[in-house]
């Protein structure tokens, strides 16, 4: 281990984690701009957590990493409580929004690398350069990112590849966190929406809303020992998947495994009280996606990205700005213009320049002050978790080509 490393164990990162966690709702809670703009409150924590890192290494030298084995089971319990609250009605009345939206998705894969190359071109960079902050970190993420990132140096001429991939994807995961909120108050706002009104939040208690359900240890042990059933099962389903070479992330079979569960179970059995889109169930649920989004920010090294500025710096400006303009201009028109298309269009700004995590917690935000949007919450997982992978590695193979 090198001398001037500071590995935090997986535990107390943990503990870190809330308390960044309680933070970002402090400073939520006391900052209006905050609470206007719909910005997340473990972002909030997450970055100014993630700034301090930054101002310890510049003072001192010491680079901080904390394990992450707990962040990643948050992130399979968040999508098994999505998929225990989804109902085959939502999945039905979402088919053709899912379709448009998958259009969508695959299209704005390509646009992305079209502006990423061009711009690289443009600056004198590598090809390889505008995908790395193309689809590549963007859409595709941290994981996209370094799993292309040797290819791409050893053939195309970027021999850091793998520090240029990371500081886009975490740069794009800052800019995805912090313009959704904005994107959907503007949409709000110049198109008079109205708030929803429905049966419950698919993620989280609503803001300023009266409590009539009760919530006690009981409904809370339930609804866990439920999520851990369908974990089970679905963990069990992932490696019988494997077997036959098909791999997928663990979410993806825990989050179907819990659709099939919640649109059985409750007929088969009755008198079995279940806890789909119970408050229970929503704290679960917010729980565990705000602290896999402050433990995946708070653990940003910035310091990383300092000596990648320049070039990578304008072509993310640019690439955000495109997305912008591709919500207003397109995605939101094709949506229809409702409600849905708002919470979609915050969605898709954490998704696009982020990842799909990010993507809900835009639109938890968005939902806990103006009302649930239970299709947005299935439909955007589905297409992070099925189609855009697969399409990205075709799409990527096509631009490096080039």
């Amino acid at each position: 281990m090198a001398d001037n490393l500071i590995v935090v164990d997986d535990f107390l990162t943990y503990t870190i984690g809330i308390v960044v966690y309680f933070l970002g709702m402090r400073l939520t809670g006391r900052i209006a701009f905050l609470r206007a703009y719909n910005i997340p409150e473990p972002v909030t924590g997450g970055i100014l957590a993630a700034l301090v890192l930054l101002a310890v290494y510049l003072a001192t030298g010491q680079q901080i990493e904390y394990e992450l084995e707990t962040r990643d089971t948050l992130l399979v319990y968040f999508f098994t409580a999505i998929g225990l609250n989804a109902r085959f009605s939502d999945l039905l009345s979402g088919g053709r929004p899912l379709a448009i939206l998958l259009a969508l998705t695959l299209t704005y894969i390509v646009f992305q690398n079209v502006i990423g190359l061009t711009v690289a071109q443009a600056l004198g960079q590598p090809n390889a350069i505008g995908v790395l902050a193309g689809s590549a970190s963007l859409i595709g993420g941290h994981g996209t990112a370094i799993a292309w990132a040797p290819e791409i140096a050893a053939n195309h001429g970027v021999p850091n590849a793998l520090e240029v991939g990371v500081a886009a994807a975490t740069l794009g995961l800052v800019l995805a966190s912090l313009l959704g909120g904005p994107i959907a108050k503007f949409l709000l706002a110049r198109h008079g929406i109205a708030d929803a009104k429905a049966d419950g939040l698919m993620v989280g208690i609503p803001h300023e809303k009266e409590d009539t359900e009760q919530i006690n240890h009981i409904s809370i042990m339930q609804v866990i020992l439920v999520l851990h059933i369908a974990i089970i099962i679905g963990y069990a389903a992932n490696e019988a998947l494997a077997e036959t070479g098909l791999k997928l992330p663990l979410f993806v079979p825990c989050l179907l495994v819990a659709i099939l569960l919640s649109n059985s179970v409750p007929y088969l059995l009755p008198r079995m009280r279940w806890p789909a889109r119970t408050r229970a169930l929503a704290i679960v649920s917010d729980f565990s996606l705000g602290l896999f989004i402050a433990m995946s920010l708070m653990s940003m090294q910035l310091w990383s990205i300092a000596s990648l500025a320049g070039p990578l710096l304008i072509l993310l400006a640019l690439q955000a700005l495109a997305t912008v303009a591709f919500i207003l201009l397109v995605l939101f028109p094709l949506m229809g213009r409702d409600y849905l298309a708002t919470v979609l269009s915050a969605g898709f700004a954490g998704f696009a320049l982020g990842a799909t995590p990010t993507a809900i917690a835009n639109m938890t935000a968005v939902t806990k002050t103006h009302g649930p949007a239970p299709t947005a919450f299935i439909i955007l997982p589905l297409v992070g978790a099925f189609f855009v992978d697969l399409t990205n590695a075709f799409v990527i193979r096509f631009f490096l080509a080039l």
